[in-house]
């Protein structure tokens, strides 16, 4: 049973920055992509990014390039998000995902129940 934990959320002010946190446990990590999803309310969830099972590549949308870095230490079975530069529309429940496959496409399930980023104005 995989599980996923994500951590770091919180209140900051526009322009500032955080660190999000998931840790994975069961499963081998490394046989899978991983990502990051955010859900505003009322809105849909939607992608954040996304990052291959090596760590060697990386995938954004526009609303996020540029300002948000997805890494990963296969050693520690962790994933994290550097949010620099955040604006009010980045507030949302972000949620981590695991990718069946090696590369961030296709299914993917979420296993946590997300972490509250909020940021003022």
């Amino acid at each position: 049973q995989v599980q996923l934990v994500e951590s770091g959320g919180g209140l900051v002010q526009a322009g500032g920055s955080l660190r999000l946190s998931c840790v994975v446990s069961g499963g081998i990590f490394t046989s899978h992509a991983m990502g990051w999803f955010r859900q505003a309310p009322g809105k849909e969830r939607t992608f954040v990014a996304g990052i291959s099972y090596d760590g060697e590549n990386s995938l954004y949308p526009d609303s996020v390039k540029g300002r948000f870095t997805i890494s990963r230490d296969n050693f520690k079975n962790t994933v994290y998000l550097q949010m620099n530069s955040l604006k009010p529309e980045d507030t949302a429940v972000y949620y981590c995902a695991q990718y069946e496959s090696i590369r961030p496409y296709g299914t993917y399930f979420y296993g946590g129940q997300g972490t509250q980023v909020t940021v003022s104005s």
